[in-house]
């Protein structure tokens, strides 16, 4: 009798996943079964010539290489896990030279993209139907959460405008289909890895702020609707 994978899965004590891109140095390894402990750590590695090195800190190895005054750029402190990690999320809008205009992402859900697209449009005026639209996060990472909503926004926005994204701010929200930003989990340790690595403002949803203590590391800004949050990073 063969057994199928759905018996093997459960006959093991803990099942591991790891994920990269096969042009990228860093690889993911994700917990997707754990009997004895959690599923909500990570490890984060690079290859080298002598086998995979752990990245000890995985914030400053993904920004490094971040172009300073450059648009289409935003700075989001994402939860992988239980740990928090800073990453930046690149968009770049041009003009369409095909009847369909093109979408396409790299480490961010298509329809997740397609959403906020559709969001920009009617809620904020933002007419990108006749743009191509890329969204990138650096570094070959791959980033789930609903969290990272507003830094794709405010990415495309500047794109589109062509203005820079304030280089010492951090954004993170979800935001709902009515353009309001909404609540998140684990806000406490995205504001301390980005006061830690010597960002001086992170925008946050209001309903979170409110229940952060103030902090003289870094100044923390509440918004509550999309606009504001533009308003906040592109003045």
């Amino acid at each position: 009798m063969i057994a199928g994978p759905g018996v093997i899965e459960h006959m093991v004590d803990t099942v591991l996943q790891c994920e990269g891109e096969a042009h990228y140095s860093y690889r993911m390894l994700r917990a997707l079964k754990n009997r004895f402990g959690s599923t909500n750590e990570i490890g984060i590695f690079e290859m080298h010539d002598t086998g995979l090195r752990e990245v000890l800190n995985p914030s400053e190895v993904f920004l490094a290489e971040r172009h300073y005054g450059a648009s289409g750029s935003t700075v989001v402190a994402s939860i992988e896990g239980s740990r928090p990690i800073l990453v930046e999320v690149q968009a770049l809008v041009t003009p369409t030279n095909y009847g369909m205009p093109q979408r396409t992402t790299s480490g961010v859900d298509f329809r997740r993209l397609a959403l906020l697209l559709a969001v920009l449009d009617k809620r904020a005026g933002l007419n990108v139907g006749q743009h191509d639209v890329f969204v990138n996060i650096a570094g070959g990472i791959k980033i789930e959460e609903p969290a990272l909503d507003l830094g794709i926004a405010i990415s495309i926005v500047s794109s589109l405008r062509d203005v820079p994204v304030d280089s010492s701010s951090v954004a993170v929200g979800e935001i709902g289909l009515g353009g309001e930003i909404r609540t998140i989990s684990q806000i406490e340790k995205r504001v301390q890895e980005a006061a830690k690595l010597g960002f001086k403002r992170i925008v946050v949803p209001q309903n979170n702020r409110k229940a952060l203590k103030p902090t003289g590391e870094i100044e923390i800004i509440g918004v509550d609707r999309m606009e504001k949050a533009v308003e906040a990073l592109l003045g």
